[in-house]
């Protein structure tokens, strides 16, 4: 009954009111922000504009947001001066990146330091959903790993001095990547070792989970090298649950034309709201106190599966990681090969 109750909390809508005393976290216990500065990818839309939305309510002074569409940012611009008062948009940094394309995520780190003398919370939340491989532009690996997992690597790396920074004036800083149960789907035979791996085409369910297999893999890296060296910064993963998103709505459609109104169409009464779906990364970006941990719905603490809790596959990922993006951005050929934590 408990496990059932479990499921229920982490994945659909209207459940929250089910937690247990431990496990229960609203968007009301966000503590005030004032003084603090956040970054949130893909913050225009879906859950990442319900973080958005939140840090605004809480008082952020200052946002940083990153995505790829100008026009959908403006909307999200507007609502947020509809709501909270004109001109409270001005907070908000608008900068656009596609994550897949690791130059752009080096430029916009450096535009960020150079606008702001602090980042207390770095929300990663931007992902390609469940869709038919493809490939990025820029450097020919497989997109959703990418823009998923590389993208954000990339863009955290180079905005470590900011954050150890802002770590060393006594302030706790908390990193959060977008994780999901769906790491679960990722291939049995992942391993992490090559670039030929990489490429393989494996569906688009099993591509997603092994994107989001590293997102996890990735957190637990930074908490085991990271956190130890610096004990203010705060590394977890979140799983959101099944959130009523364009994801949900429109791109599953890209990889499963019928089948996919079972999503689309079968599940959208039973799905989260956006501000449901942001919860458990709030819970984790502005009140968690741990280092980590995979953080479900509202702030429920899995273990995810037996891949996620492999630390070897970990270092052998960022190995990798490393490698890709050295020799795919010649970082490494210019002497600046890419530091992760």
């Amino acid at each position: 009954m408990e496990a059932i109750k479990t499921t229920l909390l982490e994945n659909l809508g209207g459940t929250h009111g089910l937690a247990s005393a431990d496990q229960a976290f609203s968007l009301d216990d966000v503590p005030d922000l004032s003084g603090k500065v956040a970054l949130v990818t893909g913050g225009s839309e879906g859950i990442g504009f319900g973080c958005t939305h939140t840090l605004i309510k809480h008082n952020i002074s200052k946002l940083f947001i990153l995505s790829m569409r100008k026009e959908v940012f403006e909307e999200a611009q507007k609502a947020i001066d509809e709501e909270f008062g004109e001109g409270t948009s001005k907070k908000i940094i608008w900068l656009q990146c596609d994550l897949s394309d690791w130059d752009a995520c080096t430029k916009i780190a450096r535009e960020i330091t150079d606008q702001t003398d602090r980042l207390d919370i770095v929300l990663n939340n931007a992902a390609r959903g469940i869709m038919t491989q493809q490939f990025a532009a820029t450097n020919g690996i497989d997109l959703h790993m990418a823009g998923n997992h590389f993208g954000h690597v990339v863009l955290t790396s180079h905005l470590l001095p900011l954050l150890k920074k802002t770590a060393e004036t006594g302030s706790t800083v908390r990193i959060v990547n977008m994780a999901s149960n769906a790491h679960q789907n990722a291939p049995p035979d992942v391993a992490f070792a090559s670039v030929d791996e990489l490429q393989k085409d494996y569906g688009p369910v099993a591509q997603y989970g092994r994107s989001k297999l590293a997102t996890l893999l990735y957190s637990k890296y930074l908490a085991r090298h990271l956190t130890a060296a610096h004990p203010k910064i705060l590394i977890n993963a979140t799983h959101p649950g099944i959130v009523d998103t364009a994801q949900t709505n429109v791109h599953i459609h890209e990889a499963y034309p019928l089948l996919g109104y079972g999503m689309s169409v079968g599940l959208k009464p039973f799905r989260k709201t956006q501000f449901e779906g942001c919860v458990s990364m709030m819970y984790a970006g502005t009140a968690c106190e741990d280092s980590g941990l995979y953080i479900t719905p509202p702030k429920t603490v899995e273990e995810g599966s037996p891949q996620a809790n492999d630390m070897e596959m970990a270092e052998r990922l960022m190995k990798l990681t490393r490698q890709v993006v050295d020799e795919k951005t010649g970082a490494g050929k210019k002497g600046c090969p890419l530091t992760d934590y």
